[in-house]
């Protein structure tokens, strides 16, 4: 999910100013452009050898860390804003990330492939893992280790006693509001604890 519109209806969530983390920041694009015409400040968090010298590359600060040992070396509320962009499907601790990113940050804002999109559903109804632009990965090879509709993290974000601030869905980098979880290839939540 790397293109320009995407990642400015992400940073359309992020207030002006805010201090960001950016827990599995890629490349480190996403927070140099928060940086450049947000005025934002704050770290990516990566562990890719790759990524992190992009992010160095970039003038992004980042921290190599692996996400499945959490996130004990930040303070609670030390961050205006956590992000995890196309990152909670990647990781075995996918509830205690969560929890995680609304204690260290104010607002949490998450993406991540939205598997009830209807190509998916029409895939698996002629019996095979979808296989998209959003999700290029054969089942056997995928980094995805969770899969999960817009409605299920809904559902996850209530039980955990997050309050929803926005939801909707990107599809072909506009957003979708009706429908989300049948019409968007990815899920966007801005949260807050609840």
């Amino acid at each position: 999910m790397s293109s320009v519109k995407v990642q400015r209806s992400i940073a359309r969530l992020v207030p002006q100013g805010a201090r960001v983390l950016d827990l599995g920041c890629g490349d480190g694009a996403l927070l140099d452009l928060l940086a450049r015409e947000r005025g934002c400040t704050g770290y990516g968090v990566e562990i890719a050898d790759d990524n992190v010298l992009a992010c160095v590359r970039r003038g992004v600060d980042v921290i190599q860390i692996n996400l499945n040992e959490g996130l004990a070396m930040f303070d609670d509320a030390s961050f205006d804003v956590v992000l995890q962009i196309d990152t909670l499907q990647h990781l075995r601790n996918t509830e205690v990330m969560l929890r995680e990113t609304a204690r260290v940050g104010r607002i949490g804002i998450v993406a991540f492939p939205n598997f009830a999109h209807w190509p998916n559903r029409l895939s698996i109804a002629r019996g095979r893992m979808p296989v998209t632009r959003r999700m290029p990965y054969q089942w056997y090879d995928t980094p995805n280790i969770r899969v999960s509709t817009y409605k299920d993290f809904a559902v996850l974000a209530r039980k955990n006693h997050l309050r929803v601030l926005d939801a909707f869905g990107l599809q072909n980098g506009h957003e979708v509001r009706w429908l989300p979880n049948a019409r968007a290839g990815t899920a966007v939540f801005k949260f807050e604890r609840g």
